[in-house]
C-alpha cells in the first residue's frame, strides 16, 4: 500500500505497524476529492486505515465490525477474550462467513456514493487456514488434482528452513488426526493433500462469489464502464507442494499470486505472459487514476503492458526477513546452531525474464532453479558447476538492485 519495500518500511510481519512517515494509497493522490473506504483484513498493526487517507473501515479484525456482527446475530464468541477463533469463524454458514459480510458493506458503500468518485478497498482473509467452510463440498474430491511435488518424495536439496517447517506441520498433521475431526491446517498423504485442497477451493468459491456480488452491484448501478477493478493476493499457498503448506516460502505456489485488471469499456482481454513485481502496484494504481507517480515509491507503472503491444519484460525482486518458523521439538535435522540460524534467515531472490529464479540466503541454503526447464522447482541446481556464469550473473543483479534500494543485506 506504501510503494516500499519491506527492508525499507520496516513491515517484514503482519502485524507491524507502519510507520507514519510512510503514506499510503489514497495519501499519495494528489487528486483528493475521492471518497474512500477500506474494508477488511488490514495487517499493519491495530490502528487500522482510518487517518491514513481512507475515510471509513470495517474491519475483520478479532475485535473489530465483524466480531460485533456475529454476536449481534445471537454468536457467542468461544474463546473466553470475547473473541471468536478463526475454527469457529470456519464452521459458520455463508450469510454469516466473512466473505459474505464483506461483500454486503462493498456494496452498501458504492450504492452510497454511486454519484461520486471512490476508492475502495476489500481486503479478504479467505481462502486461509483453517481450510474449512461452508463450501466444502462444492468441488467434488475426486475432481481435485495435487501439485506433482505433492506426489514425489521430499528433497532434501532445499533450505533447511524449509525441512524444518515440513517437520513441523507433519507433526501436528499427526496430533491434528486425533484432535480435530478433520484435517483442518497440514496432511501428511495424498488423500489429505486432496481433502485439504478441496476445501481450499471451497474457500475460493466462497470468495469468487461475494465478488461477483460486488461486480453485479456496479453493474446494477450502470457503473461498470465507470470504475477500474483491480485484483491481487498478498501471497499463495503451497497445499501439499513440496511437502508444505501455507506461504513463508519462495516456492511459486506460495510466491506467485494473481493481478487482474479490468478497465472501464475494456473490450478484449490481455494476459502478459511474464513476471512483474508488487513494488510496481501503487504506481500503477496512481497511473491507472491518471495521477503521477509519487517520489516516495520504488515501484514504475505497469500500464504500458496494458496499452502497448510490445514492452519488455524486466527482473523481478523479491525478499524475506525472519519471522516465526516453528520448529518440532528435539528435531534432529540439524545441530541446535544450525537450526536456531535457519529460522533467522534472510533471502533475496530473482527471477529472469529467461526463466532463471535464483534465491540467496544469508544463513541457509541457496537456490537456482531455470523455471522454463522445471516449472515445480524439483530440481535445485545450484551447487551443479555448470551454472557459475549464470549464478554470477544473477547475483551480481541482485547486489545492484540491493544497492539501488538501499538494502544493506548481505548475501
Amino acid at each position: 500500500m506504501s510503494g516500499t519495500w519491506p527492508h525499507i518500511n520496516g513491515c517484514t510481519r503482519n502485524s507491524v505497524p507502519l510507520d507514519r512517515h510512510f503514506r499510503v494509497f489514497p495519501e499519495l493522490m494528489e487528486d483528493r476529492d475521492y471518497r474512500t473506504a477500506y474494508i477488511g483484513k488490514w495487517h499493519l498493526g491495530e490502528e487500522g486505515p482510518v487517518g491514513r487517507g481512507f475515510d471509513e473501515w470495517i474491519s475483520t479484525d478479532d475485535r473489530g465490525d465483524y466480531t460485533n456482527f456475529l454476536i449481534s446475530k445471537g454468536i457467542t464468541p468461544d474463546k473466553e477474550n470475547g473473541r471468536f477463533s478463526e475454527l469457529a469463524i470456519s464452521s459458520l454458514p455463508v450469510e454469516l462467513s466473512r466473505p459474505k459480510f464483506l461483500e454486503r458493506h462493498a456494496s452498501e458503500f458504492i450504492e452510497k456514493h454511486r454519484d461520486d468518485p471512490f476508492i475502495l478497498v476489500v481486503g479478504f482473509v479467505e481462502p486461509h487456514s483453517p481450510y474449512n467452510g461452508p463450501l466444502n463440498d462444492e468441488h467434488p474430491f475426486d475432481d481435485v488434482d495435487l501439485d506433482v511435488t505433492a506426489t514425489l518424495p521430499e528433497s532434501e536439496d532445499i533450505p533447511l528452513r524449509y525441512r524444518l517447517m515440513r517437520e513441523w506441520q507433519q507433526a501436528e498433521a499427526i496430533l491434528d488426526r486425533q484432535r480435530l475431526p478433520t484435517q483442518l491446517f497440514f496432511g501428511i498423504t495424498p488423500a489429505e493433500y486432496r481433502s485439504i485442497k478441496q476445501r481450499y477451493l471451497g474457500l475460493v468459491t466462497l470468495v469468487d462469489q461475494s465478488m461477483g456480488a460486488i461486480l453485479g452491484c456496479l453493474e446494477r448501478l450502470g457503473l461498470r464502464d465507470h470504475t477500474i477493478v483491480v485484483h491481487t493476493s498478498d501471497h499463495g499457498d503451497s497445499l501439499g507442494g513440496h511437502h508444505l503448506f501455507g506461504k513463508e516460502t519462495m516456492f511459486e505456489e506460495a510466491a506467485r499470486v494473481p493481478f487482474l485488471i479490468r478497465l472501464p469499456g475494456q473490450t478484449r482481454a490481455k494476459t502478459v505472459q511474464h513476471s512483474v513485481s508488487h513494488i510496481d502496484f501503487v504506481p500503477t494504481l496512481l497511473d491507472l487514476l491518471g495521477q503521477p507517480n509519487d517520489a516516495q515509491c520504488t515501484g514504475k507503472s505497469l500500464l504500458p503492458l496494458i496499452t502497448q503491444e510490445a514492452t519488455p519484460p524486466q527482473n523481478v525482486f523479491l525478499e524475506w526477513a525472519p519471522n516465526r518458523t516453528k520448529v518440532r521439538k528435539g528435531t534432529k535435522l540439524a545441530r541446535r546452531r544450525m537450526v536456531k540460524r535457519a529460522v533467522e534467515e534472510s533471502t533475496r531472490t530473482i527471477v529472469t525474464p529467461d526463466g532463471w529464479k535464483l534465491c540467496l540466503r544469508d544463513k541457509d541454503l541457496n537456490e537456482l532453479y531455470n523455471l522454463h526447464d522445471d516449472p515445480l522447482e524439483r530440481r535445485n541446481l545450484y551447487a551443479d558447476g555448470q551454472y557459475g556464469s549464470v549464478i554470477a550473473r544473477l547475483t551480481g543483479e541482485i547486489h545492484r538492485w540491493q544497492e539501488s534500494a538501499n538494502d544493506k543485506l548481505k548475501v
